[in-house]
């Protein structure tokens, strides 16, 4: 076959022309990812499930007429308590949770919250579940291994891999709210991997791998660890997520920079008022339409999404500063927000 070309010698020599040597070699550093990547997803596989459902056909008034859906989710305490994507479950008549061991088992559905895309389950054992370890995505790094779970397209159990590729990413859930701190990976997802975790080289949880771009490639999302665990805690107190609710509805709007400088605002948009409800906390308190929101208490609001984010349940029948842009004049609104209805 004659000798190698000698550019193949020189991509392995340095810039003196000395071999690159490693402590080492390819198959050892291959091993070692293999390794790391094996050693994570024993430690969560057994409690990653496939989750089927079966939902009332619309228009049925029979009740004989379903459709099916599938996806996943992992159990995340011994006492069989599920965490998966509320669009996989919600207006589910019958939920079927199938573990790694073969094992069957119907769950009755905790609670569900379309605006996070998040839902909690419960099954029932007599014995302790395999679960796995949530982890504190508060403390990622861009770059670091995620690797995904899942049962894809039906395929269970299916594991693949790849980096954080950024943070702090927005993604719009069923419902139009946003979804805040979503974690983005270049870890291959497909239909059906919707609820399952995203975890870390330990085999923590990092994420609830929740969606992907139609037609791009190497872009999928999960929702942040640390907001499915706030969410879990609502679910588990309330059955549902509180939020704080005003009255309004609004667009994002540009604010120029003079009165921007005028008024010594820390944003150049607000939020136009388009409609306030009649006899809702923000008729109450004054607002009127073409009023344009710019800050809650010390809050800058700058878009219709920084408005819904300021409004948690925190701020449930304690009232708020609400400061508006109205004509030539900057005013401050007391605002007493109820509960947003489920």
């Amino acid at each position: 076959m004659g000798s190698r070309p000698q550019f193949i010698d020189d991509l392995s020599r340095g810039p003196a022309g000395a071999a690159l040597a490693s402590p080492l070699g390819d198959e050892a550093l291959l091993d070692a990812y293999s390794q790391t990547v094996i050693g994570a997803l024993e430690r969560v596989q057994q409690a990653v499930a496939f989750i089927s459902v079966e939902r009332r056909l619309p228009g049925d008034k029979s009740g004989r007429g379903a459709q099916g859906g599938s996806g996943s989710g992992f159990i995340f305490t011994p006492d069989g308590y599920l965490l998966t994507n509320s669009h996989v479950v919600h207006g589910a008549t019958q939920i079927r949770v199938t573990l790694a061991d073969g094992a069957l088992f119907f769950a009755d559905l905790v609670g569900d919250d379309p605006d996070s895309d998040l839902a909690v389950l419960r099954i029932g054992s007599a014995d302790a579940l395999p679960h796995v370890e949530l982890g504190e995505s508060g403390k990622l790094r861009v770059g670091q291994i995620a690797i995904a779970v899942g049962n894809p397209l039906g395929l269970v159990q299916t594991v693949t891999t790849g980096v954080v590729s950024a943070l702090g990413r927005s993604l719009r859930s069923n419902s139009g709210r946003m979804i805040y701190d979503v974690i983005q990976t270049d870890a291959a997802l497909n239909p059906g991997n919707s609820g399952g975790p995203l975890i870390n080289s330990a085999g923590q949880v990092i994420g609830v791998n929740t969606a992907i771009i139609a037609g791009a490639q190497a872009i999928s999302f999960a929702t942040a660890i640390d907001t499915a665990k706030w969410v879990i805690m609502q679910l588990f107190a309330h059955g549902r997520v509180r939020r704080a609710y005003i009255g309004v509805a609004g667009t994002t709007t540009p604010i120029s920079r003079r009165v921007q400088r005028y008024f010594e605002l820390p944003s150049a948009s607000g939020v136009h008022v388009m409609e306030v409800v009649k006899a809702s906390p923000a008729a109450l308190g004054g607002l009127r339409t073409d009023d344009r929101i710019v800050a809650i208490d010390t809050l800058a609001v700058d878009s219709v999404d920084s408005l819904q984010r300021s409004l948690d349940a925190s701020r449930i029948d304690r009232t708020v500063k609400v400061t508006v842009l109205r004509g030539t004049q900057k005013l401050e609104l007391e605002v007493t927000p109820v509960e947003q209805a489920g």
